[in-house]
């Protein structure tokens, strides 16, 4: 299989994995982070069901990278990778400003109208 993180991604991506260290306590290893990430941008690309992860084409099982998933989500590791990349387009000058869709699945609309009874 074609490897879905390419090292440039890597490389940007790495550096903002929060560290861990082995626990005092023993046990197994700590899985390979990037078998995690492409096992992520796997799931999230298809549009997969976690359920549906095939394991043996990563080397890792799907708790293990939803929880890594998880772990990144709530350490803000994504956000930042995507601030760094629409950073270095925006140097770049590969960003088209000109047509951009905002909707309330993307952006909360707090005073965008009432809300109607509940249904019962």
């Amino acid at each position: 299989m074609q490897s879905l993180v390419s090292d440039e991604l890597w490389r940007q991506f790495e550096p903002l994995i929060p560290k861990h260290d082995r626990s005092p306590k023993g046990g197994r290893a700590r899985k390979d982070d990037r078998a995690c990430l492409e096992g992520i941008v796997y799931v999230l690309r298809g549009g997969l069901a976690w359920h549906l992860f095939p394991r043996a084409e990563f080397g890792v099982g799907k708790s293990t990278c939803f929880d890594r998933f998880t772990e990144w989500s709530n350490a803000g590791v994504f956000a930042r990778v995507h601030r760094e990349l629409l950073n270095e387009l925006g140097l770049a000058g590969k960003i088209d400003l000109s047509a951009a869709v905002i909707d309330s699945a993307s952006v909360r609309a707090v005073f965008g109208g009432h809300t109607p009874a509940p249904v019962r």
